[in-house]
């Protein structure tokens, strides 16, 4: 297969390209990814001698570029986005521009250059909230910051392109990740850091707040799968089954870090604040 990954520099999209060379050497991987302060080259130096791997700096939304790129691929994997939710709460425009306006661009090449299979990579954000119970893939989307809600703006562009032009398309909605390559700006990586500078660790309101971590590597696999055997036009969760509240997973942290719970900094809530995520993930 050849195969287009947008965002393939960035956390998630660098884990995926790594394990896609990895378990296919075979394939062909076009990398474009843009090189915001998110994506970094250095994730991907153990591919750097590998012929399988071609990387292109461009935007998603440069259309010629995206139009070449798309030209004879047999899949589409777009992990290219804005996903900070704190950036999206002070300065929402860039969201928009990529994670709407440039997936649509992606959106459209794919549909004049007949792409076989178009894979968006989406989040369990897009749900909302939620108290008990879980979420399933017709769940309703209930987006409550203006990063969910650009990307549930998204999958609603897939879906539409997948019933008015019959692209076939294939959402994933993954719960919180974790692991190499991850930014310092998200949770674990940026307690980590914190903690073993002995710097305080700033925890939003109680730290009540649940999410389910699944394992990046664990995460690829998930997408792999549905790279090959997933359905056009249906949406998968793919989750750990690891819910935990912020306060835990602090507590983890400064446990193994053999630190104490004073560097702990209970920080004013972010507007909007989620409380809990769950997915079901039995599809």
């Amino acid at each position: 297969m050849k195969i287009l990954v947008t965002g393939g520099a960035g956390f998630i999209g660098s884990n995926f390209v790594i394990h896609l060379l990895e378990k296919y050497p075979d394939y062909q991987v076009v990398n474009l990814d843009k090189l915001t302060y998110a994506g970094n080259l250095m994730n991907l130096r153990q591919l750097e001698e590998n012929p399988g791997h071609t990387f292109i700096q461009s935007d998603i939304c440069d259309r010629d570029t995206v139009g070449e790129l798309v030209s004879g691929v047999d899949a589409v994997i777009n992990f290219a986005a804005e996903t900070h939710v704190d950036n999206s709460i002070a300065k929402a425009d860039v969201f928009i521009e990529t994670n709407v306006r440039g997936l649509n661009v992606l959106l459209d090449e794919a549909r004049r250059h007949s792409v076989p299979r178009f894979i968006q990579i989406s989040t369990d954000e897009v749900y909302g909230s939620i108290e008990e119970g879980s979420f399933t893939e017709d769940s309703p989307l209930q987006p409550s910051s203006p990063y969910s809600a650009s990307k549930a703006a998204g999958d609603l562009l897939c879906r539409a392109y997948a019933t008015t032009y019959g692209l076939p398309v294939i959402i994933t909605r993954s719960s919180n990740n974790f692991g190499p390559y991850q930014h310092p700006e998200k949770l674990i990586p940026l307690f980590l850091t914190c903690a073993l500078e002995d710097k305080k660790l700033p925890l939003y309101g109680s730290g009540s707040n649940v999410r389910d971590w699944i394992y990046v590597k664990d995460n690829s696999e998930g997408i792999d799968l549905i790279l090959h055997e997933g359905k056009p036009g249906e949406t998968y969760n793919i989750g750990g089954g690891n819910e935990k509240t912020n306060l835990e997973i602090t507590e983890l942290i400064l446990h193994k870090l053999g630190k104490d719970m004073s560097l702990v900094d209970y920080v004013e809530d972010r507007p909007g604040h989620d409380l809990r995520y769950s997915l079901d993930c039995r599809k």
